[in-house]
């Protein structure tokens, strides 16, 4: 792999320029519209889902990260310092996606349900040092009280209230970080609820989950600060039979309480797309929250690639006009390869699908197929997957001083052997 010069990559960018003009597409304003959508980048790539807590609790909740790659971020200063490299790596202005399990305690034995904004003081500081706005999750798993595989769906009340305590201090946590950016937080609830096997009773844990989230989200908080999401998931390791919070609830809930979506990409049947529910869920919740991940035959979270499923994602929010109405944010982890690469790779190739999508003559295929000449929409749609993209990627990336080609890997490489081999 080579690394074109910048004059070289100026030469073909303005030849693509051109091509795409002949198509009626304004290259400079799809490539502002993309630096103007900020992708929010999930912490626990960095290192393997594990946290900084005192509890040594092993990863639960179905959830499995393989691989042993040298490396792994070991403390929360080296998290932020490894995430400082990431997103050197890529162009636009992003966001972090943090766990309630990545509190910093301070050596102090801290409870899920005693979590307070103290403990996250650090990260707010520095997102505002790095102009980052910040998302938050609360952490039902990994946990003595999640160890039978249930939560806020549990039928021991005292330990639904323990859950019930830790989202409420969540939504607080997230409230105050809007407040202190600027940028409001959005506060993401995902269980890992569920049965192994057929269950006798399907409904009691669903009454028992809804008036969690009742309580839960009985104290409101401002918009322009907190926005609350929910995350179904149709199987996970140990819930084979049974999810709690299955993608109807969830989707009930969020329109009768009006609360945002999660539509995870890994969190439904392997050849079921995400794409297909945007135009219908937003017709009928205010926002939708994107989790983009890459199942591989089941939710195994593989790092984000540029395919066919993610380009009908970007196809559908760029074609629908729903970018203004949904936040996107990635979700994978994968320990078998170089962490930092995993983040890139993933966000770069999100960021070629929104682009790609932003560069399509739009406006011109739905006037053909409003005339029902499909026979034009779909010439067009095949003409336009073969014109010179990579030249309009390589001047995003080599305009706002963003390696490209072999500098990338070269970069990648380096901080690799630097940094993440002598940990």
């Amino acid at each position: 792999m080579t690394e074109p010069n910048s004059e070289k990559i100026e030469l073909a960018f303005r030849l693509a320029r051109e091509r795409y003009a002949e198509l009626g597409e304004n290259v400079d304003q799809a490539i502002q519209q993309l630096l103007s959508i900020s992708i929010s980048v999930h912490c626990w790539q960095g290192d393997d889902v594990r946290g900084f807590e005192n509890s040594g609790q092993s990863l639960g909740g179905g959830l499995a990260v393989s691989g042993n790659y040298p490396g792994k971020a070991r403390s929360a200063d080296e998290l932020r310092q490894d995430l400082e490299k990431v997103y050197s790596l890529v162009p636009g202005r992003h966001r972090l996606n943090l766990h309630a399990m990545y509190g910093e305690l301070r050596g102090k034995k801290v409870d899920r349900d005693e979590i307070d904004i103290e403990h996250f003081e650090n990260w707010i500081s520095w997102a505002q040092a790095n102009g980052l706005g910040l998302d938050f999750n609360p952490t039902f798993f990994s946990h003595p009280r999640a160890d039978d595989g249930f939560t806020l769906s549990h039928v021991d009340s005292s330990i639904r209230q323990f859950w019930i305590e830790h989202g409420i201090r969540c939504r607080k946590i997230g409230a105050a970080m809007g407040a202190a950016l600027g940028s409001p937080c959005i506060t993401n609830f995902w269980t890992p609820d569920g049965f192994k096997d057929t269950p006798v009773d399907r409904k009691a844990p669903r009454e028992r989950l809804l008036a969690s989230l009742d309580e839960i989200f009985r104290v409101p908080h401002p918009s322009e600060f907190n926005l609350d999401s929910l995350e179904s998931k149709l199987f996970g390791i140990g819930s084979e039979s049974y999810t709690t919070g299955s993608h109807e609830f969830y989707l009930g809930y969020a329109i009768t309480r009006q609360k945002m979506l999660c539509l995870d990409s890994g969190h439904f049947h392997p050849t079921e797309s995400i794409a297909d529910k945007i135009s219908s869920v937003l017709q009928f919740v205010p926002r939708l929250l994107l989790h983009v991940s890459r199942g591989v035959r089941w939710d195994s979270d593989h790092v984000v690639t540029w395919t066919d499923d993610l380009q009908s994602i970007a196809q559908e929010l760029v074609r629908g006009g729903f970018l203004d109405r949904t936040s996107i944010g990635l979700d994978y982890f994968d320990a078998s390869i170089n962490r930092i690469a995993a983040w890139v790779i993933g966000i770069r190739s999100l960021q070629k699908a929104l682009l790609c999508a932003l560069l399509e003559p739009t406006p011109h295929l739905r006037q053909t197929e409003q005339l029902g000449d499909f026979t034009a929409r779909l010439a067009i749609q095949e003409e336009v997957k073969s014109l010179p993209f990579g030249a309009i990627w390589d001047h995003v990336c080599d305009s706002r001083n963003v390696p490209t080609g072999s500098a990338l890997l070269d970069t990648l490489k380096s901080y690799d052997a630097d940094i993440l081999q002598r940990r």
